[in-house]
């Protein structure tokens, strides 16, 4: 697959996915025919190296079918971030055996879900999860996790567990219907509501010894894995943005009456919805120039990775990732403002675009984004070296 017919894919989904989006919210109907035909059609794929089989597609690529998918449904669109990252993981961590098992996977349409964050926790890095030795190669794994998003309809589930008590981190890899895991269908959230991110129940999970890959060590020098993380949620919200200020468009042209003082015979002549307009269009191009940027910069650095490279790489994500959350939460909700009181009936859906970009901007404060940047332009101190910036 050639960059350019993934991203003619993309549209050609996310259009798809678009008509059906709003009943889907309205319904908390679980996307997995639509996730089937991603899978199908080798979207999924596209970072799967060439070494082994995959078009090995970059960053700009999958960040921009991410941001084409969500613009249909960002639902849609976030569900595969856990497996592009894990995707990512298994690049930088696995040996050679375990890339060519699991890259196959892959390649064979099936998808990884997640199972990360732990509730109950100080904080988001705080991992309770343990896998205990169970004999020569084998390993029982016990925990519970929560935002485990698209682990119900994952075929494999990366598990981050320490191996042995208080050991390292590492990630375990679990059939979606092993012995002893469950995943339970209890994500129901303001917005975002499809993206069937529960929680997962792990007992006595066995686990062999080629199923674990390090995890640990991810951060222990330069790195990108945390950038390409983040890029890829800043694209989600970038098209949350877009879809919003479409979908507002549309309705003006179409429904909305001028207010009486414009003087016009249309609501899209009227100059005061027409500054809004040009207001929201700017937020949003904006936000998507810095997320292409972004995801060259993270390009670059894994081309050449240093210190200053992934620290260059992080802050320009940390820059789309403030850009894109104030973008999609303006579009959202200023929607409204220029659409009109007949685009607040209930039966439109359109306050899903708000509701969605409320809950997926939440993942990760764009304050924290802003400081950094804050603290690069003060005297130049680099980002912190983990997976969230």
């Amino acid at each position: 697959m050639t960059p350019d017919e993934a991203l003619a894919l993309a549209a050609e989904f996310a259009d798809a996915f678009a008509r059906d989006a709003a009943d889907r919210d309205a319904r908390r109907v679980l996307p997995l025919a639509e996730l089937d035909k991603l899978s199908g059609a080798g979207l999924l794929a596209v970072t799967v190296p060439a070494e082994y089989g995959g078009p090995g597609l970059p960053v700009a690529v999958v960040t921009e079918v991410i941001r084409r998918l969500s613009t249909g449904d960002p639902n849609i669109g976030q569900i595969p971030q856990s497996h592009f990252v894990y995707v990512n993981h298994l690049r930088l961590q696995a040996t050679h055996a375990q890339r060519r098992r699991l890259f196959g996977e892959v390649l064979a349409g099936r998808r990884f879900g997640n199972a990360q964050s732990e509730a109950g926790t100080r904080h988001v890095r705080d991992i309770r999860t343990t896998l205990t030795a169970a004999g020569p190669g084998r390993w029982r794994l016990n925990g519970r996790k929560f935002y485990a998003t698209g682990a119900l309809l994952a075929h494999r589930i990366p598990v981050l567990a320490h191996l042995g008590p208080d050991g390292p981190l590492h990630v375990a890899w679990v059939d979606r219907h092993a012995d002893g895991l469950e995943v339970v269908d209890d994500w129901h959230a303001l917005g975002q509501r499809t993206t069937a991110s529960g929680s997962v129940l792990l007992a006595d999970v066995d686990v062999p010894d080629e199923l674990i890959t390090p995890y640990e060590n991810t951060f222990d020098g330069p790195q990108t894995f945390g950038a390409f993380a983040q890029l890829l949620h800043a694209a989600v919200d970038a098209g949350i943005a877009r879809a919003a200020l479409a979908d507002a468009a549309g309705f003006v042209v179409a429904r909305s009456r001028p207010y009486p003082d414009a003087g016009v015979e249309r609501a899209a002549d009227d100059p005061l919805v027409v500054q809004a307009f040009g207001e929201i269009e700017l937020a949003v191009r904006g936000a998507e120039a810095l997320l292409a940027e972004a995801a060259r910069a993270v390009d670059r650095a894994d081309a050449g990775l240093s210190a200053e490279s992934a620290a260059a790489a992080s802050l320009t994500v940390a820059a789309a990732r403030a850009a894109t959350t104030r973008a999609a939460l303006e579009a959202s909700g200023r929607l409204f403002e220029v659409a009109g009181a007949r685009s607040a009936a209930a039966g439109l859906g359109l306050d899903r675009h708000w509701r969605n970009a409320r809950t997926h901007t939440l993942h990760d404060p764009a304050a924290w984004k802003i400081h950094h940047l804050g603290r690069w332009a003060v005297e130049g101190t680099p980002p912190p070296n983990h997976g969230q910036v």
